[in-house]
């Protein structure tokens, strides 16, 4: 009976020291903590790239120029953004960077995006239906966008054993949507030296 006894306290603690062993440890860190893993494209990139791109574009003439003729702020508003890249990058997170930057910047008027638009509208006919007259909004006082930001993210690789330089660049451009001219285009590089611990590359 001893041993059965002894058997069973056995098994109950090495599953108990299994199962502590197998639960990830989690520590919450300050959002603006730079944290990089494996070298990929990662939330700092993002960050950085819309903050410097949105600074230069917002401090660059057409600004001034759209003003002094228009009597107004630019409206913008964000296009499409192509990952051209060897990794998958999320360029729905960096579009909402650049639209935070662009916002906060003060220098232009955002527009919501064509999604965000289409589900105003849809509130809209809503509105129409059942809110008060008073209350209701109506339709065709929209304000279009005067410039479209759009561009891509590209990189390129070289690797040798354990070492790969992992180089990205990001090219943005700002398109009249009237006269389809480009008044600004800006670049953003960033190159990344990662040295593996073991053969993992």
């Amino acid at each position: 009976m001893k041993k059965y006894l002894a058997f069973v306290l056995a098994v109950g603690v090495a599953f108990a020291l299994s199962s502590c062993a197998s639960t990830p440890k989690v520590t919450r860190v300050d959002v603006s903590e730079q944290i990089d893993l494996s070298g990929l494209w990662n939330d700092t990139d993002s960050q950085m790239v819309s903050a410097e791109m949105i600074q230069d574009v917002t401090n660059r003439p057409w600004i001034d120029d759209f003003a002094m003729k228009s009597q107004t702020k630019p409206r913008v508003i964000v296009g499409t953004i192509l990952n051209k890249s060897h990794e998958h990058i999320n360029t729905s997170t960096f579009i909402i960077d650049l639209e935070k930057e662009l916002t906060n910047s003060g220098r232009v008027i955002f527009v919501a995006s064509k999604d965000e638009r289409s589900e105003v509208r849809e509130e809209k006919v809503d509105q129409a239906q059942n809110a008060s007259v008073q209350t209701a909004k109506s339709a065709g006082q929209e304000q279009g966008a005067d410039f479209m930001l759009k561009g891509e993210i590209n990189t390129i690789i070289d690797q040798a054993g354990k070492m790969q330089v992992r180089y990205y660049q990001i090219n943005l451009q700002l398109v009249n949507i009237l006269t389809n001219e480009k008044v600004w285009i800006g670049e953003k590089k960033i190159k990344k030296e990662i040295k593996r611990p073991s053969s993992t590359l």
